[in-house]
């Protein structure tokens, strides 16, 4: 596992983020947002979101618990955004469409820990904390993950 730390000064930062690594996401990838509430996971996964599909309303799944985004491009996966927050138990997001979400789709997964055993090992992590200024995100990247990020950490990106 290779293991980055990314100083993310303001919003811009992260959405700079988001447009580095959504190009290298690929079907039945997991993205897990990790993070104390306002630490740069919904504006992470919005600007992620947009980076794929262009322009987009992506609001915070917080009360629906999941949102899915088709792209145009039919061949390009569906983005399921899971906002986890107000789950109690894992066994739930199974009813969410989480299996689905894992075997086809690209997933975004805000609260990931509340999975539990569920999250599979092959997912990126990223884990978002508040930092002066602005916030820092350490991203860990197992499997496969790590060979696609290895040109970004040469870059200024990863300063």
């Amino acid at each position: 596992m290779m293991i980055w730390t990314v100083v993310l000064p303001d919003l811009a930062a992260t959405v700079r983020l988001a447009r580095a690594l959504a190009p290298l996401a690929r079907a039945r990838d997991v993205i897990a947002l990790m993070g104390d509430l306002g630490s740069g996971k919904t504006a992470f996964a919005r600007a992620f979101i947009n980076a794929r599909l262009g322009p987009t309303e992506a609001p915070s799944p917080t009360f629906n618990l999941v949102l899915t985004y088709e792209p145009e491009d039919e061949t390009a996966p569906t983005i399921w955004h899971f906002d986890l927050y107000r789950l109690e138990e894992p066994e739930e997001a199974l009813e969410l469409g989480l299996e689905d979400a894992f075997a086809e789709g690209l997933s975004l997964i805000e609260w990931p820990e509340r999975l539990r055993g569920l999250l599979p090992a092959r997912a990126l992590r990223l884990t978002f904390s508040h930092a002066e200024p602005g916030r820092r995100v350490a991203i860990a990247a197992a499997g496969d993950w790590a060979d696609r990020l290895a040109p970004l950490a040469k870059t200024e990106l990863w300063t």
